[in-house]
């Protein structure tokens, strides 16, 4: 817990750096340049779609009657278009995930690398593929866990449990691959990414809880409908703030077990004859 706490702040000072923050910037713009073209385009047909299929298929009649049951039943009158949010979200992580690995990841590895752990050699040990097919696969599943999942919103309690811990696993998975790729061997990060499995999905859990933080701007029911546009732009910056925090906090603890790591053949080197002498005495 304590290295964990010790990566922590020192992810938290080199968030403060001026560098780091504008580095929230084009990730974001690029995400919002992307989703207002896809939102003018397809909200409004996806949310017709959604109507359609519910009126012919009785689904109105099904969820009035389950939200009534629940005391939710004004929600009713904006349920496909909660629904129709609630399916993008994940969609905006996924640009959010992306742009923040291919833009900012790079700059933070430089940037933590070269300031803070410049003795460290690079092995290379990952690569762009490796990259990528761990983010791809991580998200796939995380997508369909999401959906699964996403009748618990309708228990917030559940929810503050289940986004969490869905968020951790994926930010574990995918933080912590690119965090060493640059540094580490592949046998490094083997053995790194086995030995500190649980320090490291702890700090996704803890990042898991903040990656859920703007979940809770689609809560307001109809107001997040109307507000849909600002809420969009807002969970969007969000979500790369928080990205671009879990790296360096990632890459902070990661690069700091690796040095760790490194240095106890050597450290075992040089008490091994020291423990021979006193064997012989």
């Amino acid at each position: 817990m304590q290295k964990i706490l010790f990566a922590f702040g020192k992810a938290l000072l080199s968030q403060l750096h001026i560098r780091m923050l504008l580095l929230t910037v084009l990730p974001f713009i690029v995400s919002m340049a992307i989703w207002g073209v896809l939102l003018w385009l397809g909200l409004q047909p996806m949310i017709d779609w959604l109507h359609a299929y519910f009126t012919d298929n009785g689904g109105f009649r099904v969820a009035g009657d389950m939200l009534g049951w629940l005391g939710l039943g004004a929600i009713n009158a904006v349920l496909v278009p909660l629904i129709a949010m609630w399916v993008l979200l994940p969609l905006m992580i996924l640009t959010a995930l992306l742009f923040v690995a291919v833009m900012a990841m790079p700059i933070i590895v430089k940037h933590v690398g070269s300031r803070h752990y410049p003795e460290l050699d690079q092995k290379k040990g990952g690569s762009l593929f490796g990259s990528l097919w761990v983010g791809g696969t991580s998200f796939l599943v995380f997508v369909f866990l999401w959906l699964a999942t996403l009748p618990l919103a309708l228990f917030p309690p559940l929810t503050f449990v289940v986004q969490p811990a869905l968020w951790g696993w994926l930010t574990y998975r995918v933080m912590a691959y690119d965090a060493l790729s640059e540094h580490a061997s592949a046998e490094e990060m083997k053995t790194l990414l086995r030995r500190h499995r649980w320090p490291l999905l702890a700090i996704g859990a803890i990042t898991g809880a903040m990656g859920a933080a703007p979940t809770l701007l689609w809560l307001g029911g109809a107001l997040s409908v109307i507000f849909f546009p600002l809420l969009a732009a807002g969970a969007i910056w969000l979500y790369v703030l928080v990205f671009v925090f879990t790296g360096l906090w990632f890459e902070h603890y990661c690069l700091d077990a690796l040095r760790q790591y490194r240095s106890a053949p050597a450290s075992a080197a040089v008490l091994t004859p020291a423990a021979s002498m006193k064997d012989i005495n």
